[in-house]
C-alpha cells in the first residue's frame, strides 16, 4: 500500500471479453490491493472481475427502452451514473477506457457536478476507438472533443499513441502506459488439463481472443490447416465469441479433432500453464494481451507484426513475427517451434522474463497511480 492517501477512482470499461475489459479489470483488482478504493460503473459486471473483493464496488447502469428513441440510449444512463457514484462516494478519478461513449459520458458526468466536487478524468485508449472510429464523421468529432477535456489520456502503446494523433490530426499529450499481466495461480496442474483436452506428446497451440473479424479466425484455421506433420499439434481456441459461424470452416478444412474451442473462460491460466505455443493472427492489434499472457506462462507465439504487437513481443528473441497475411512464413514459423523444442524453450524463457520485467501489475500499475495523482495535483492548483 502507499503511504500516501489512498484514492477514490472510478472504472468504466466494456464488461464483454475483451482485452481492455480485462486489463480494466485487473487494474481495479491491483488498485485495491493497494488500498485505494474502486467504484466500476456499467451496464454489467466486468468479465473477470471477482464477485467479492475488498474495497471493490460495482454501480449497474439502467438501460430504459423508452418508445420515444428508436435505439436504446447508454450513453446519457451512463454519464447520470457516473455523476452519481462521484457525488456519493467522493470520487477522485474518473478512469475511462474508450474514447466512445466513456469519454463523452464522463465528460457530460463531470459538468453535472459542483465545480469543487469535479473528479479528473483519465481516458485510455485501446485502439478501435480512435483507429476505427476516429476516421468516421460521426463519431470524431465527439472523440476529439472528449480527449481535449480529459485530464490524461493513456494509450497501451506508442503505435496507438502516434496512430491517435495522426489520425485525429491532433498534437495530444499522451501518456503510454503498456498492458499488464497479474497471473493467478492455476486452479489444475498441467497434465489434468492436458488430459481433459485429449492431449499427450502433440503441442498445445492455443489462441485466445473475442473473434471479431479484426482477429481473422479465417487466417489461423487456414494457417493450422498448412502445418505439418498434422498429428503434431492440436489447436485449443479460448473463445470470447460465438465460435459457431466458424465450424463450417474447421469441417472444411478437414481440421476436425485438431481444433478444441473453450468458451467464455474465467481460469485462463489454467490453459496458459498447458499450451506450449501463441498463435494470433489479428489484421491490427494495439497490443495484443493474449500473447503477453502466453509470455507470462513461458509460451512463445507466432504471430504477424501488426500495430503494437512488436512493442509486445521481439521476433527471434521472445517469438517469432511475419508480415501481415503470409500465411506461408506464419505456418513455417509454428512448424519451426513445434518441431525444435529447445528453440521453443529459449525464446518461451525470453518471454516470460520480458512479461515480468516490463509487463507485471509491479511495473505498470504504480505508473497509474503516479498519473492519477499528477491529475490531481493539477487539478488543485
Amino acid at each position: 500500500m502507499s503511504s500516501l492517501r489512498p484514492l477514490k477512482i472510478g472504472i468504466v470499461c466494456y464488461p464483454s471479453v475483451g482485452g481492455s475489459g480485462i486489463v480494466a479489470s485487473a487494474l481495479g483488482e491491483e488498485l485495491a490491493r493497494r488500498g485505494h478504493e474502486v467504484h466500476f460503473i456499467g451496464y454489467e459486471r466486468p468479465f473477470r472481475l471477482p464477485a467479492q473483493a475488498p474495497r471493490i464496488y460495482f454501480h449497474p447502469v439502467v438501460i430504459n427502452d423508452y418508445g420515444l428513441f428508436r435505439y436504446p440510449d447508454y450513453t446519457l444512463p451512463l454519464s447520470v451514473k457516473m455523476a452519481e457514484v462521484s457525488r456519493d462516494h467522493g470520487l477522485d478519478v474518473l478512469h475511462v477506457h474508450y474514447a466512445v461513449p466513456h469519454a463523452t459520458a464522463a465528460i457530460l458526468a463531470r459538468s453535472m457536478l459542483p465545480e469543487g466536487d469535479r473528479p479528473g478524468v483519465v481516458t485510455t485508449l485501446h485502439g478501435t476507438d480512435t483507429t476505427l472510429l476516429g476516421r468516421d464523421p460521426g463519431y470524431g468529432p465527439a472523440i476529439r472533443h472528449a480527449l481535449e477535456r480529459s485530464d490524461a489520456i493513456t494509450t497501451v502503446s506508442a503505435y496507438l499513441a502516434q496512430e491517435t494523433r495522426e489520425l485525429l490530426g491532433m498534437n495530444l499529450s499522451i501518456d503510454v502506459i503498456p498492458n499488464f499481466f497479474a497471473p493467478n495461480a492455476p486452479k489444475r496442474p498441467r497434465d489434468e488439463v492436458r488430459r481433459e483436452l485429449g492431449i499427450t506428446t502433440e503441442a498445445l497451440v492455443l489462441h485466445a481472443s473475442n473473434l471479431r473479424p479484426p482477429k481473422r479466425i479465417d487466417f489461423l484455421l487456414e494457417t493450422a490447416a498448412r502445418v505439418r506433420p498434422r498429428e503434431g499439434f492440436r489447436l485449443v481456441i479460448l473463445a470470447g465469441g460465438d465460435f459457431r459461424p466458424f465450424e463450417a470452416d474447421v469441417r472444411r478444412l478437414g481440421l476436425e479433432g485438431r481444433v478444441i474451442v473453450r468458451e467464455k473462460v474465467v481460469d485462463i491460466e489454467d490453459y496458459l500453464q498447458a499450451c506450449d505455443i501463441g498463435l494470433f493472427t489479428s489484421e491490427m492489434e494495439s497490443f495484443c494481451v493474449s500473447i503477453l499472457e502466453a509470455m507470462a506462462f513461458g509460451a512463445p507465439s507466432a504471430a504477424f507484426a501488426v500495430g503494437g504487437v512488436p512493442e509486445v513481443t521481439v521476433s527471434g528473441e521472445t517469438g517469432l513475427l511475419v508480415p501481415f497475411g503470409d500465411l506461408a512464413a506464419l505456418t513455417g514459423s509454428v512448424e519451426s517451434l513445434i518441431r525444435d523444442p529447445a528453440l521453443r524453450a529459449r525464446l518461451g524463457r525470453a518471454a516470460r522474463e520480458r512479461a515480468e520485467r516490463l509487463f507485471s501489475a509491479a511495473t505498470i500499475v504504480p505508473r497509474y497511480e503516479e498519473l492519477y495523482r499528477r491529475v490531481l495535483s493539477r487539478a488543485r492548483g
